[in-house]
């Protein structure tokens, strides 16, 4: 059974700093890409990160690029999403997903069959 859990969330001023972490257990072997997604209040769900499960490749989106970074330890099943210069607009529930498929950008939520409970980030003005 797959089982992803999110932790590293909370409370942060303008401008600080959080590294949230993704334990993953129960992995398929074919898991191609694990990502992040946020879901702010009164907001659909967005692509925020991903990265290629074994060749390392990193996709972010716009409002990611330059502040946050991602990575991974294959080893250890474990992805990590470091977010710098936060904004109030990045006050979200943030996901830990995982998918089996190939497609590029790796965007698209319902292309994740795996999913996390959610951390919460709030950014305080």
């Amino acid at each position: 059974q797959v089982q992803l859990v999110e932790s590293g969330g909370g409370l942060v001023q303008t401008g600080g700093s959080l590294k949230l972490s993704c334990a993953a257990s129960g992995l398929p072997d074919d898991v191609y890409t694990m990502g992040w997604f946020r879901q702010g209040p009164g907001k659909e769900r967005e692509f925020v990160s991903a990265i290629m499960w074994i060749a390392g490749g990193t996709y972010y989106a716009e409002s990611a690029k330059g502040r946050f970074i991602i990575s991974r330890d294959n080893a250890k099943n474990t992805l990590w999403l470091k977010m710098n210069s936060l904004k109030p607009a990045d006050t979200a529930v943030y996901y830990c997903a995982a998918r089996q498929n190939w497609n590029i950008p790796p965007a698209d939520p319902d292309d994740y069959a795996y999913w996390g409970q959610g951390t919460q980030v709030t950014v305080s003005s």
